[in-house]
């Protein structure tokens, strides 16, 4: 995420710096008397520091979103069964970070917000994102989904700006994100079973890490 944050950086850097200058020079005009000049460097100023703030709205929405250019490993899985339509799945992310869920069902889901931008946007470093987003026990039979217990848990740690939303708020001022979407995946967990959550450009998906094949 450092990479993909670096270049808004600068480029709020130069923004704010931009922003100081014009800033600056509206106060100059003033003391001069010049309004036509106050005026400009003050609107310029003003443009400039808005920029700034929405590189900055930018790099702040993309921390913990990992650039997603290929096919990766975002965790290994190991389920295990505890108990009837019960299981634990520890997760060992790629930070190297490991949590443990208790989970009900029959199968292990996750899912996950993808954000493409648009190829231009690649220039500023805003390549094709993901973020885990939520675990949870899936089961097989419909009328269980809707009477058995559910326990499903978030994935990312909060974020004070939502990916999502920004991501919205800019598409109306024309071609930026090329697409927002949820992804989703399950796989069998009657089980004990070690896994790998891949991320690609086209969504989630499962493999097993002792067979590299596909799953549901």
């Amino acid at each position: 995420m450092l990479r993909m944050a670096a270049p808004l950086t600068v480029v709020m850097a130069a923004f704010a710096l931009f922003a100081a200058v014009f800033l600056l020079m509206a106060l100059v005009a003033v003391r001069r008397r010049r309004v036509i000049g106050t005026a400009m460097a003050l609107l310029l100023g003003l443009l400039c520091l808005t920029l700034a703030a929405l590189a900055g709205s930018v790099s702040l929405a993309t921390l913990g979103y990992r650039a997603l250019t290929r096919e990766v490993v975002a965790a290994t899985i190991s389920t295990r069964v505890t108990g009837p339509q019960q299981f634990t799945a520890t997760f060992t992310f790629a930070d190297g970070r490991r949590r443990t869920f208790e989970l009900t069902g029959d199968a292990i889901y996750v899912d996950a917000l993808v954000v493409k931008w648009h190829s231009w946007a690649n220039i500023l470093g805003l390549h094709t994102a993901y973020q885990l987003d939520r675990v949870g026990g899936r089961y097989d039979r419909l009328e269980d989904e809707q009477t058995r217990p559910r326990r499903i848990y978030p994935l990312s740690a909060p974020n004070p700006v939502d990916m999502f939303q920004l991501a919205r708020f800019l598409a109306r001022f024309g071609p930026v994100v090329d697409a927002e979407y949820g992804s989703a995946t399950f796989v069998s967990a009657r089980q004990p079973a070690e896994l790998e959550l891949r991320v690609s450009t086209s969504g989630l998906l499962f493999r097993r890490r002792e067979a590299a094949g596909g799953s549901r």
